[in-house]
């Protein structure tokens, strides 16, 4: 194993809790080309355990640390955290090389002082294990929030709208890695031979459970660099997004808006429902992640999407009640996407999510404003929120009387654990569904 893995991890950790950087993004950028599969995955299990379980590494440096989690150099609780990461969570790693590697990076990246301090906290932990690792705390909140490393408002939030039972087995789920969803482009290819194809380069495929175009792979290495991706005979993108257009379910010959469409996984799926054929009007307010649409476009085969700057907070008065479908993929605060980028427990404040709300609302109020009497505007996030979600849903029916939910049970391929679909909304959990946290409605604009 090369020698920089556990400083490649400490670059990317820094950048992450510095900058703000996506933890996705950060791990790409500082993969080197020729990194061999051992190192980059050893890279990506330190910056995604520690991420996901930085309350309770920290918990544990806490119990042996003279000085205070709060007063620690922050470079240097980040070796620590590495370190303490791979004594508990990595058995294949000896409890020597991890020592030894901490303190070699703290020699590197700061002075004397704390070289001595990080070998003295690192072999305390080692010696005192059996003690200090169990979590004797009564209670429930505080349990949950250091046992799974979620901050307090979040799992205190979750209790009180779900309970305790199911707070502790999302949370649980949150930690855990999720499989790669790969979605098939149906105008170049079927899903059963995209499977054969994929299955002889030595991948192991299973079907998405809900999802009619999705696949699984348990072993995705490289596999964006296969000629079927190349080719567009497939995306990456998890079941519950592919969810969207398949319960939009568009024909041929439409015209659909997307408010906030980038980086364009759904605005794609949307065409293959239309067989390339209508027109998809896909708008954001980034011009370079518009220009990640017609990158997506072009390798998928698809000619039907217009692209445009616009900002979804506005009103479009030539768009008025001119399309078939709108979708509102709304920005939100993204609670579901936690077990892929655990980053977001420690980014997102509560006080935010009220902010969203009300972005959220006017986003929806213009969207629903392009649809013809008779459209279809599919609201969607990928949060677990029920005030960002259902209730969102809700208040904008009561003081908009001519849109109603329309069911969609019939849409999916399987009904388990879906109840709801039926009413004419889905919320999906990752320890129920197996998917990231995500809600979808469909609303019925009626004909006057």
């Amino acid at each position: 194993m090369e020698k920089n893995t556990r400083e490649v991890a400490l670059k990317i950790l820094i950048e992450i809790n510095k900058k703000g950087a996506y933890s996705n993004i950060a791990l790409n950028k500082h993969m080197a080309s020729n990194i061999n599969k051992l190192d980059e995955n050893f890279t990506r299990e330190i910056v995604y355990g520690v991420l996901e379980n930085r309350l309770y590494l920290d918990w544990i440096i806490s119990k042996v640390s003279k000085i205070k989690i709060k007063k620690i150099d922050p470079i240097i609780l980040e070796i620590l955290r590495i370190g303490v990461y791979q004594i508990v969570f990595m058995e294949k790693v000896p409890n020597s090389a991890a020592v030894n590697e901490s303190v070699k990076l703290a020699k590197k990246y700061s002075h004397k002082g704390s070289v001595s301090y990080v070998n003295g906290v690192l072999r305390n932990i080692i010696r005192k294990r059996a003690n200090i690792l169990d979590i004797d705390i009564k209670n429930t909140i505080d349990y949950i929030s250091i046992k799974y490393s979620h901050p307090k408002w979040m799992v205190k939030r979750w209790i009180d709208e779900f309970g305790e039972d199911f707070t502790l087995e999302l949370c649980k789920a949150n930690n855990e890695k999720p499989k790669l969803n790969i979605r098939t482009n149906r105008l170049k290819i079927d899903r059963e031979t995209l499977k054969k194809l994929l299955k002889a380069k030595g991948y192991n495929i299973s079907e998405t459970k809900y999802a009619s175009d999705g696949l699984i792979i348990e072993n995705p290495y490289k596999i964006t660099n296969t000629d079927e991706f190349k080719k567009g005979l497939f995306t990456i993108q998890d079941e519950s997004s592919m969810l969207v257009s398949q319960i939009m379910d568009p024909g041929k010959n439409n015209i659909i808006v997307d408010i906030c469409s980038a980086p364009g996984g759904k605005t794609t799926h949307i065409a293959q429902y239309m067989e390339n054929q209508g027109r998809i009007i896909a708008r954001d307010i980034y011009d370079h992640k518009l220009k990640l649409i017609k990158e997506n476009s072009n390798r998928l085969g698809i000619d039907i999407i217009n692209t445009e700057l616009f900002d979804a907070l506005k009103l479009d008065e030539k768009l008025l009640s001119k399309s078939d479908y709108v979708l509102v993929d709304a920005p939100c605060s993204g609670l579901g996407l936690i077990r892929r980028r655990p980053e977001i427990k420690w980014n997102r404040k509560e006080d935010d999510i009220e902010k969203i709300k009300e972005m959220q609302y006017i986003i929806l109020r213009n969207a629903s404003k392009y649809l013809k009497p008779g459209g279809i505007l599919i609201y969607s996030t990928c949060t677990i929120e029920r005030e960002e979600n259902i209730n969102m849903i809700r208040n904008f029916i009561t003081e908009n009387n001519e849109f109603q939910l329309a069911g969609f049970d019939h849409l999916l391929e399987s009904k388990k654990n879906i109840e709801t679909a039926e009413k004419g909304y889905i919320e999906l959990f990752p320890h129920i569904h197996g998917t990231d946290g995500f809600f979808i409605a469909k609303l019925l604009k009626k004909n006057k």
